[in-house]
């Protein structure tokens, strides 16, 4: 679908794509030079062409803002960089360098006066000396490769800060830092990409520097790093930081530094485990070397955000605190817990932040009533006249069980107001599933309203035990809300009514008119009160339907009473989600009530 999109009917095709614009097809051979050519085309960066007017201004103005030049000189007969390596260069080092050239031939005197007669490449780093004699600073390049030319320059850029072990704790708590610790030996300067950081990090406020745990081991000690590692400080002094744990890698490091800032993780030790804080946390578990715990991280973050002002989020690293983990009584990795004082709930779903929010969100506001065997008799057994409940018996040891909890809890939520839904732990009460005639987990029961009949209930046999399935399958038990309409019920009521109607077209034959039936009973139940719900049966009243101008199955369709303005050919709705449907009707029911006001206010 993505490809459709972008216009992909071929293959392979190549795009350029560039922030804010359009993404450029490429049409030619695919020989290197083309494509080298192709792409150099959509190149946005610039290279100055230097001159006697405007020399000094610019070289001093970049020097200002600790900014170098790199700079080519060319002279004729002799080999210089093509405007094209320039082109290229001035991409590789934007932020960094500027990036110019300047022909000899026509400023033969300037070029004397910096000493140079003939064709070169130079860099001139903040604060070299412009002076013909003394060249102090200024980086003579021999080569004529592009490659060759960005890694030594970014050799030769300046290193991170080095922040003291006495003004560390200031520093950090007066900004946002990424921070990379080493011991003795600067591991980063094996990666000069890595200097790069400080540019892509300056419009997220974000300085970069590096601390010697060597000189101060106690610091080090004190955060539990003991070896070389990188970490984001958020403007809390050494409270509040994140650790890294990803690749050590320019755009991986990026990433991570962006996130950390703008999200609400933080990285804990013994000094601030949340055992027996006042605020709830949600503390993960983790060994770096696993996998799922990486993937994790990121989606940490995300709810982080979500939730900020109601719960605290934190790591804790057990290949460094294996006593802590161990007092947890952690076996696995990443084992993801809520402390809530002396509440303690293990998160078992998916490692996504959607699900990591529902689960919160069921913890805060549950949506699944845990039942006992009084609770079960007293709420289920013994429920009013109207009540139905939808309950499943379950064993913790059961994978199956531990699979569908989170649908489970899930299905619940979309559910609130018109089934009760509930839990039963067999496992506990083992003797009285036995007595209930439960023999496999999970059981899944639907408790329909009461009848004359004796106690009664539907078993869920499907294979699907997802919240949808599940969802259809209960809603499928519910007396139904909408109206059956006739084509003199539907021309009588719904074109010459005065109320407002949403109509599902559909054919009884037709498999997604079956699945959509409970949704649309829903949608009823939903928008009862304010608008009416009809179903029309197309196998039965083909005409209507054809006249409704009705082409596939099922057709949702929205009539407004406009009283003279009578709309009969109706709004077509796209959704088939219950609470979507709703959303968009009511939004055109505010529309129809505002422009009637305007219209009084007019008259």
């Amino acid at each position: 679908m993505l490809c459709r999109m972008k216009g992909v009917n071929s293959y392979p095709s190549l795009f350029i794509f560039r922030s804010g614009m359009a993404a450029v097809k490429y049409h030619g051979d695919r020989s290197k030079e083309s494509l080298v050519n192709f792409a150099m085309q959509h190149v946005r960066s610039t290279v100055t062409e230097l001159w006697t007017g405007n020399f000094v201004n610019s070289i001093q103005t970049a020097f200002a803002a600790g900014i170098g030049w790199l700079i080519t000189f060319c002279s004729k007969g002799r080999d210089c960089l093509t405007s094209q390596t320039r082109l290229r260069l001035s991409g590789m080092l934007d932020g960094l360098v500027n990036v110019g050239w300047m022909d000899c031939a026509t400023q033969d005197n300037l070029c004397k006066s910096l000493d140079i007669t003939t064709s070169t490449t130079a860099y001139f780093p903040p604060g070299a000396t412009l002076n013909n004699k003394e060249k102090s600073g200024i980086l003579f390049l021999n080569s004529l490769d592009a490659k060759e030319i960005y890694l030594e320059i970014m050799h030769n850029l300046p290193d991170f800060e080095l922040l003291s072990a006495n003004t560390l704790e200031d520093r950090l708590a007066h900004h946002r830092w990424l921070l990379f610790f080493h011991f003795g030996k600067n591991e980063n300067s094996n990666d000069p990409e890595l200097k790069k950081l400080k540019t892509l990090l300056k419009n997220e406020h974000i300085q970069v520097g590096k601390f010697d745990c060597s000189s101060a081991p106690d610091i080090c000690s004190n955060l539990y790093v003991f070896q070389p590692c990188l970490a984001v400080f958020k403007g809390q002094g050494t409270k509040e930081f994140e650790i890294h744990h990803g690749k050590k890698i320019l755009y991986d490091i990026l990433a991570f530094a962006k996130e950390s800032v703008n999200s609400h993780v933080t990285t804990l030790g013994p000094q601030n485990f949340p055992a027996n804080d006042k605020e709830p946390w949600l503390v993960d578990f983790f060994a770096p070397w696993c996998p799922p715990c990486r993937a994790l991280l990121p989606e940490l973050r995300k709810a982080s955000k979500h939730l900020y002002g109601q719960l605290r989020f934190g790591t804790l690293d057990c290949t460094v605190h294996e006593g802590l983990c161990n007092m947890y009584n952690i076996q696995a990795y990443p084992t993801t817990v809520v402390f809530n004082q002396s509440n303690i709930h293990e998160y078992e779903g998916h490692h996504s932040a959607e699900q990591i929010l529902e689960f919160v969100e069921d913890l805060m506001n549950p949506s699944v009533i845990s039942l006992t065997p009084t609770t079960f008799n007293e709420l289920v057994k013994q429920r009013k006249h109207d009540e139905v409940w939808m309950v499943d018996f379950y064993s913790p040891w059961c994978h199956p069980c531990q699979v569908l909890m989170p649908e489970w809890k899930r299905m619940a939520r979309t559910l609130t107001g018109l089934i009760n839904v509930g839990s039963i732990d067999c496992q506990q009460y083992h003797s009285f599933c036995s007595q209930e005639n439960v023999r496999r987990y999970p059981e899944i029961r639907f408790f329909p309203q009461k009848s004359n009949k004796a106690y009664q209930y539907h078993s869920y046999n499907g294979w699907n035990r997802d919240a949808y399935s599940l969802r259809i399958w209960g809603l499928g038990f519910l007396p139904q809300a909408s109206i059956d309409l006739t084509p003199q019920t539907f021309n009588e009521k719904v074109l010459q009514g005065k109320n407002h109607w949403v109509v599902d077209f559909y054919a009884p034959w037709c498999g997604p008119c079956q699945n959509f039936a409970p949704e649309f009973e829903l949608l009823a139940r939903m928008i009862k009160g304010k608008v009416k719900a009809g179903k029309v049966d197309c196998q039965a009243y083909a005409q209507t339907c054809q006249k409704a101008g009705i082409r596939a199955y099922p057709t949702v369709k929205f009539y407004p009473y406009e009283r003279a303005k009578r709309n009969t050919w109706g709004e077509e709705i796209d959704s088939r989600d219950a609470k979507e449907i709703t959303t968009l009707i009511y939004e055109k029911l505010e529309k129809l009530q505002n422009h009637g006001k305007r219209n009084k206010d007019e008259l």
